[in-house]
């Protein structure tokens, strides 16, 4: 039916942009952390737990500024209320604080190696959307799936030196991975039910409000919060990371109703691509050939999940 193959179409455009923005995020939230004073902040989860957070709300501001530029910002509040608000609700608590906050400490542990072990959160999301949605995965999405999961597996084959803290990156970045799994379930239903400018509106605010007044003073973390903001440079830094994250979740929560959570959160997974390209080109990350290769195969299994069911 064209309607339906125009919607997949649509879907499969979004889920594609959503990874290049992810991967812009990643590398400007990873600038940020450059910056004193978060460069060098002690204990491993302050910093990212303060970039997480202010990524967050600024996110969560700019969804705002846009949807009130399309008069529906009453429509962010009365949502959360409803029952697929409150969905989304629990869905950012799983992306925010537990998964991106784990993204980030891998990311400052690991590096870009980081980055691609994500990429399996296709694979814990289509599992957790096969017991709780139904959405049994065809086997070109199944074949597609494993791609990037290889893929993943290759670039992170050779652990790299000066890294003492490798082992812990990855485990941080595996529980991002689970995490956005099983958001990427709940934002495929919430998303679905609610106007996904909405959902992703309520998705950010959460969770940004939510790292920044409960886990960054419970890690100690309030006085690098506040140093963060007076400093100004990496606060700007977090402001573009959070716009870029905003738009890579409003497409990422659109792509999700269009085409479910196995195609969109596999196709999303691109971002590994582009966040280790620009991390190459802008943070001087070093290229293997491990890395290359393991890009190069996570696309394909991007290009197969896209090609059809």
């Amino acid at each position: 039916m064209p309607s339906n193959e125009n919607g997949r179409r649509t879907g499969v455009y979004k889920g594609l942009f959503s990874g290049f923005a992810y991967g812009l995020y990643t590398t400007l939230a990873l600038i940020a952390g450059n910056y004193s004073p978060l460069a060098g902040a002690a204990g491993f989860l302050a910093a990212p737990y303060v970039c997480a957070g202010l990524n967050d709300l600024f996110a969560g501001i700019w969804l705002s500024l846009y949807n009130m530029k399309k008069g529906q910002l009453k429509k962010v509040w009365k949502s959360i209320f409803t029952f697929p608000g409150r969905m989304i609700v629990l869905g950012s608590l799983l992306g925010g604080p537990m998964a991106n906050g784990a993204y980030l400490a891998g990311l400052s542990m690991a590096g870009a190696y980081a980055i691609p072990v994500t990429a399996t959160c296709s694979l814990f999301g289509t599992l957790f959307g096969w017991i709780f949605l139904k959405q049994r995965p065809g086997k070109r999405t199944a074949a597609g799936m494993i791609l990037c999961v290889a893929g993943a597996v290759i670039i992170n084959w050779t652990k790299p030196e000066g890294s003492p803290h490798f082992t812990l990156g990855i485990i941080c970045a595996f529980a991002a991975a689970i995490s956005w799994g099983l958001e990427g379930v709940i934002a495929s239903y919430g998303g679905s039910q609610l106007d996904p400018d909405l959902a992703v509106n309520i998705r950010d605010l959460v969770s940004g409000i939510v790292i920044l007044s409960l886990i960054v003073p419970a890690l100690g973390a309030g006085k690098l919060l506040w140093e963060t903001l007076y400093a100004g440079v990496p606060a700007l830094w977090l402001m573009a990371s959070g716009l870029a994250a905003a738009m890579s979740f409003l497409a990422w929560y659109g792509a999700n109703a269009a085409v479910g959570c196995a195609v969109g959160m596999s196709l999303n997974v691109t971002y590994t691509f582009w966040g280790m390209l620009f991390c190459v080109v802008f943070l001087n990350q070093a290229l293997t050939v491990t890395m290359v290769l393991g890009a190069v195969v996570i696309v394909v299994g991007a290009v197969v999940v896209a090609a059809g069911k």
